[in-house]
């Protein structure tokens, strides 16, 4: 039986701007989506490299973003995406995208998943 939506994942401030977090909604033990913050933007992916279906995006947690914290990074394959739209940019995968999570911040601030 899937989780009733919305689902909290975290207040607003607990997500520094130009950063990704990772998130574990279902409560499996591994996070399973992923957030990344640009100002008061927020953009939400599964946590899966479409280059391989099962392939976490992270080599450590919280850790989604190349050095220059510009592009979402798979560390299995080294593929970059675009933060805003999901597309790989360059790697094994191009022509291909993350998966979108629909996201939204209530008036307190809370950000929260509204579907899977």
């Amino acid at each position: 039986m899937a989780a009733p939506f919305p689902i909290l994942l975290c207040h607003l401030d607990e997500l520094a701007d130009g950063a990704a977090r990772g998130f574990d909604p279902a409560g499996c033990g591994q996070d399973s989506i992923l957030v990344v913050r640009q100002g008061a933007r927020l953009h939400g992916y599964r946590d899966l490299c479409p280059h391989y279906g099962d392939t976490p995006m992270a080599w450590r947690r919280h850790a989604y973003l190349n050095a220059t914290r510009t592009h979402i990074v798979c560390a299995a394959h080294g593929a970059l995406f675009d933060i805003g739209s999901g597309a790989c940019v360059r790697g094994p995968c191009l022509g291909q995208a993350l998966t979108p999570i629909a996201l939204t911040v209530d008036a307190s601030g809370d950000v929260l998943l509204t579907s899977d």
